[in-house]
């Protein structure tokens, strides 16, 4: 317990350090590229924060642990949603593009419902057991591709208007921030994630619920650092950029090719996660929209809000 709990202490160390790194460097590339720091968040941040859950999948694929896969993503993206914008929002209100409330967070909702439908085969076909196959897997990646698109369409339609300041660093020292900060998440989040569910399993916990919390939680801390940094430093594009993005790579990447490499068996006990995370993204659609409460500001209430409710549900999954 000892060891294990020292090695979550230098992961969260890490993760930190790697978390300062991605946000110095991915902002100093945006104003390269002149994009915003909105779309590094939902691309390069975003599958660089997202590099932990598909490791996690694609080793729980392989070994045949779908339940700790599909829990992971899950548990990940609700914890992203709940938690990491809880605590963001907190530290500073985010100010959310009207691009982001029309376009990204209507596309997380979608890939969401489609995740669902995938889910439960027994919709369509009535069967008891249900899978998300290669078929799934392969729509799934073909959204994200059109997704990209729209977003890189959009981004040299913007450029024309845009006005970015300069960057306080050389591209080169820019990108090898980055990059030494997405492998420090990565080896940070392991670390935490190893320690975790050590720590879980010395208590005996089961495999579903490491997925849903432990997992969940450990995969997602690149996310939570990352957004706390942005928002420190003023990157609030960035800090809610980098949660929506993760959550569409989480299920349209991370499963899409965890399930391409082997079908995943889907537990309905796990219809009540997606629930929660479709409910969660439209009362974050309500929040920032122009037509209820902050028009395009999630605030520190309403973030508070997110966090009280997650907070509540995991004890209530875990006691349950």
């Amino acid at each position: 317990m000892l060891i294990s709990s020292l090695i979550v202490i230098a992961g969260l160390f890490l993760l930190v350090v790697a978390g300062n790194a991605i946000v110095d460097g991915g902002s100093n590339i945006a104003r390269y590229m002149k994009v915003s720091d909105m779309l590094v968040g939902l691309t390069i941040v975003a599958f660089g924060t997202s590099a932990p859950e598909l490791v996690v999948n694609i080793i729980s694929s392989m070994d045949g642990h779908s339940e700790l896969a599909m829990g992971n993503v899950l548990g990940s993206n609700n914890f992203n949603l709940f938690i990491v914008l809880g605590i963001s929002g907190i530290v500073a209100p985010l100010i959310v593009v009207r691009k982001m409330v029309l376009r990204d967070i209507p596309m997380s909702l979608l890939f969401t419902i489609l995740l669902l439908l995938f889910g439960n085969d027994f919709f369509a076909n009535g069967e008891a057991e249900s899978y998300i196959g290669r078929l799934d897997a392969a729509i799934f990646l073909i959204c994200l591709a059109v997704y990209m698109f729209i977003l890189f369409g959009d981004a040299k339609k913007d450029n024309a208007n845009s006005v970015v300041s300069q960057p306080d660093m050389s591209l080169l020292k820019s990108i090898l921030y980055l990059i030494g900060g997405l492998i420090g998440l990565i080896l940070g989040g392991k670390l935490v994630e190893q320690g975790s569910v050590d720590i879980a399993h010395s208590l005996g916990v089961s495999e579903k619920v490491i997925g849903l919390t432990v997992v969940a939680a450990g995969t997602s801390l690149p996310e939570l650092v990352t957004s706390i940094v942005a928002c420190h430093k003023g990157n609030v594009e960035m800090a809610i950029g980098n949660i929506i993005g993760s959550n569409i790579m989480n299920i349209l990447l991370i499963l899409g090719i965890g399930c391409l490499i082997s079908p995943m068996h889907f537990n309905p006990n796990f219809n009540t996660e997606i629930y929660v995370l479709i409910a969660g993204t439209i009362a974050l659609f309500i929040f920032v929209s122009p037509r209820f409460f902050s028009p395009y500001k999630l605030d520190r209430v309403e973030a508070s809000i997110l966090l009280s409710i997650y907070i509540g549900y995991t004890i209530w999954t875990i006691m349950g």
